[in-house]
């Protein structure tokens, strides 16, 4: 999770479910398309390996609290160069759902703005990645420039959005603006890792050629468009 307890009072809360019902749309709108390019079971397929992959980074992976929140290595551009962008967006919300449910009951009064903060840059790194990827590029292909791009464009979405709930929730005082940047300086050390991991993943997929055209991961990762 992202958002702790209490940034945001419970009568402002409701701007909350506003941003997570349209990040929701969109992320059914996009689940659609998947649905009409490679089919429902491709789509729940790689939506359910996404989940477990989410799961795992909040669970598993080194996460700790800094500032207004916590510092975790969510690898939102990881799951959308080997999975797609629908089922990258599913996973983030299935993966933070479960473990709100399971393991931190405390956070869910959170999950709207903890999906949205986790959505909304998965969706600029989308738009991103078809600007400066050329069409006839692979994701197998990608440079360390390109990775770099898309992981600093989730990660600094990240921190906006956390920013953005904090200065709601607490107003423009200088306690809340210096936790705020101790947070956003934390977490920008993740794109230090991401695009190297982002790169390994996609050597790796590279190097397993014979997954070319399974229907468990994003088509785009050996074919171009």
């Amino acid at each position: 999770m992202h958002i702790e307890p209490g940034l945001v009072a419970e009568g402002k809360i409701w701007l909350s479910y506003v941003t997570a019902a349209g990040a929701g749309a969109y992320t059914l709108k996009l689940a659609a398309d998947a649905v009409r390019e490679r089919g429902a079971v491709s789509l729940v397929a790689r939506s359910i390996f996404t989940t477990a992959l989410v799961f795992c980074f909040f669970e598993l992976l080194p996460h700790h609290p800094v500032g207004v929140s916590e510092v975790h290595l969510i690898l939102g551009s990881t799951l959308f160069l080997i999975f797609g962008v629908a089922p990258a967006a599913i996973g983030l919300a299935a993966g933070l759902a479960i473990q709100g449910l399971f393991f931190a009951p405390f956070d869910l009064p959170q999950y709207g703005m903890n999906v949205t903060t986790l959505l909304v840059p998965l969706f600029a790194l989308t738009a991103l990645a078809g600007r400066i990827i050329a069409p006839a590029t692979p994701y197998v292909e990608l440079k360390y420039r390109q990775a770099l791009a898309l992981s600093t464009t989730y990660q600094a979405g990240i921190v906006v959005w956390v920013a953005f709930w904090a200065f709601y929730g607490h107003d423009f005082t200088v306690e809340n603006a210096s936790s705020i940047v101790s947070f956003g300086a934390a977490y920008m050390l993740v794109i230090i890792v991401e695009p190297l991991v982002d790169l390994a993943v996609l050597a790796a997929a590279k190097a397993l050629d014979g997954l070319r055209g399974t229907p468990l991961f994003e088509r785009r990762l050996y074919d171009a468009a």
